[in-house]
């Protein structure tokens, strides 16, 4: 009799247990926005928390405190949720919530109310959460199930919260039992750094709570199996909020007398209801005077598009608008060909942009209606050689131009920590790593180019480029166009381990070795065929998220041309007189001592003089002996193991 009751009383003791609920835990960082620990801790943080195998288990608040000191701006994260946060981290003397152990310093944390350490991590320090310290915390069942939904208002300006909570186990609390509900904003990105800690982007940080974060909405303090309570809140999104389609809602249970969390619950960012986003533009180069744009738009609106008007502009001056009818599905796109519109025709860099000023409906997202990227204008075609080391400050270099056609924040660039095997500190880097939009093209335009008559013609660069993993798949691609953009052909394409000079793969961000040359390649075009006037020639990239390239010292000649070698153009030179008749003076100013060519050719790329000389360091003077040349323009190179510099030089008789 006795041992059937026994078992009797196991089987409701684990009945009893299997009846809770899992949890889904409460992670709070107490961070700031001056505080530099933090500003290198939460980049792994975010990581971390939002990893597949987490996002489950646990869910994060981001209380920006004032440790070590109180941002200035009154639109930080701090100042603008100031009452709240200093509340929640505060001691009970200074009237705040009173957190034991007292938050003192930043970054830190509380788990459910708890120590991280309760839950097996060094410390409360973020950098010591890791997936056990999760995964231990979630695996305490809960005495509630909990559901929150979300639905915007009519002008998506406030969102309606409805909670359900139910108990699935008996439940006391030890003092008063709260229900908060706070606001978050997934993801914030600054253009300048809120604080003094230069951290710019920011997740899950606490922007607003409802009712309020003091109160929350009481709970009953005696629960039994079955028991509901079920509320709405009308949440209006305050005025600083920074994008309202990261908007996120947090709520969970707490004791107030132990502090504890009981369960907490997420209600996700949500589509506005109209949005319509400008997406990326196309433009080719321009020699007509004519533009015939082509941007994509996308449909981020819970409702389907069916009309968009859209205004071009080139340089600011606005053209024909296009009006769009069809139907545009939630979450998808759509490739518009915009009427024509003039442009200057003036060479050099130009700014195409639009925006889309109408739907049918309201837009309530009007910051990503627009969109700009740059262009070339082409009216003057050089008939020198392309030498390019990025030597110079300017980026892109003269003549050169770089289109980023969905305007992001990664693209081409100019760097001065990496340059083609070691003998220079700059190049031009395509940011792989940091850019997510898979499948971005952006494009770097080399100088238009007059070959005309020429023979033998290429192109040679140095670059450098590792795989983030071994299915990492970013392409590099040189296109020539014979008629100034208007056919583009392929003369090079290489992606993932073909691309790779490094074989193993790297999962951080990727710097060539200055001291091994091996990270380096170098690799010929051949241009055979397009010896005519308009030659357009151009670097195209397409992002797979995988690592960094880095290209350097691009030649774009003909034969018996000599272009920039490995190196740096760290000399400079000078001609006089110029135009010449009999001979002219070449002044060169050397930083090293060493050999030199110096050659001539003319406008066929002919060579008409051939000779090495001895530099020394600093000032250098050769007479060349020009009585054998016709009248006429001819390049003449300077080539030694720091570079070559192409000038021109006039011969007049």
């Amino acid at each position: 009799m006795k041992k059937n009751l026994l078992t009797f009383i196991m089987m409701v003791l684990v009945a009893g247990v299997h009846a809770q609920t899992p949890r889904l835990s409460l992670y709070e960082e107490f961070t700031g926005e001056t505080c530099p620990p933090c500003a290198s801790t939460n980049p792994g943080l975010n990581l971390l928390l939002a990893s597949p195998t987490n996002t489950p288990k646990i869910v994060a608040i981001k209380w920006q405190v004032p440790i070590p000191s109180a941002p200035s701006n009154t639109w930080s994260l701090y100042q603008t949720n100031k009452t709240e946060i200093d509340w929640r981290w505060k001691s009970i003397a200074n009237g705040g919530y009173g957190y034991n152990p007292v938050i003192n310093s930043a970054p830190s944390s509380k788990i459910d109310g708890r120590e991280a350490t309760v839950f097996g991590a060094a410390s409360g320090h973020p950098a010591n959460l890791n997936n056990n310290v999760i995964s231990t915390a979630q695996s305490f069942t809960s005495a509630f199930s909990v559901t929150m939904s979300r639905e915007w208002d009519a002008t998506c300006s406030a969102v309606n919260l409805t909670v359900n909570i139910q108990a699935t186990a008996p439940f006391t609390s030890v003092g008063n039992l709260v229900f908060r509900t706070v606001m978050v904003e997934r993801l914030i990105q600054f253009s300048v750094q809120p604080g003094t800690n230069g951290e710019k982007i920011f997740e899950d940080a606490a922007i607003k709570s409802f009712p309020t974060l003091q109160n929350g909405v009481p709970m009953a303090s005696v629960w039994t199996v079955g028991q509901t309570q079920t509320f709405t809140l009308n949440c209006p999104l305050p005025s600083y909020t920074r994008k309202r389609t990261e908007v996120a809602f947090v709520g969970f249970i707490q004791d107030d007398g132990n502090q504890r969390v009981a369960q907490a619950v997420r209600a996700e960012k949500a589509l506005l209801i109209n949005d319509a986003a400008a997406v990326s533009a196309k433009v080719n180069a321009v020699c007509s005077g004519t533009l015939a744009p082509v941007v994509t738009v996308a449909n981020n609106g819970s409702n389907a598009i069916t009309a968009l008007t859209i205004t071009p502009y080139s340089d600011g001056t606005s053209g024909n608008v296009t009006t769009w009818t069809g139907s545009l599905p939630s979450g998808s796109s759509t490739t518009i060909a915009l009427n024509s519109i003039s442009t200057s025709t003036v060479s050099g860099t130009h700014t195409f942009s639009y925006n889309i000023v109408a739907m049918n409906g309201t837009d309530f997202d009007l910051s990503n209606n627009g969109l700009s990227v740059k262009f070339p204008v082409t009216s003057a075609f050089q008939g020198t050689p392309v030498a390019e080391g990025f030597i110079s400050g300017a980026f892109p270099p003269a003549s050169w131009t770089s289109v980023n056609s969905n305007g992001g924040t990664n693209s081409w660039s100019r760097v001065t920590n990496a340059g083609g095997y070691g003998f220079s500190n700059e190049s031009t880097k395509y940011d792989f790593f940091n850019n997510t939009v898979i499948g971005d093209q952006d494009e770097l335009y080399l100088p238009p180019m007059n070959l005309a008559g020429f023979t033998g013609i290429n192109m040679t660069f140095d670059y450098s480029y590792v795989q983030r993993t071994a299915n990492s798949n970013d392409k590099l691609d040189v296109l020539v166009s014979p008629n100034c953009g208007a056919n583009w052909y392929n003369a090079y394409s290489a992606s993932g381990s073909a691309l790779a000079t490094v074989p193993t793969p790297q999962s951080t961000a990727f710097t060539p070795n200055a001291a091994d040359p091996s990270h380096w390649n170098t690799t010929l075009v051949s241009f055979g065929g397009y010896n005519v006037q308009d030659i357009l020639v151009k670097f195209v990239v397409t992002n797979d998220n995988g690592n960094n390239l880095y290209i350097d010292n691009v030649n774009l000649q003909q034969a018996n041309v000599v272009g920039l070698t490995k190196g740096s153009l760290s000399f400079n030179a000078s001609m006089y007189p110029n135009p010449a008749n009999g001979s002219t003076n070449l002044s060169i100013n050397s930083p090293n001592a060493g050999k030199a060519k110096v050659s001539i050719a003319n406008t066929l790329g002919q060579l008409v003089y051939n000779k090495e000389v001895t530099l020394e360091l600093g000032a250098n003077s050769i007479e060349i002996d020009l009585k054998e040349l016709t009248n006429g323009v001819y390049n003449v190179s300077i080539d030694t193991n720091k570079g070559t510099i192409v000038k021109k030089l006039s011969v007049n008789k």
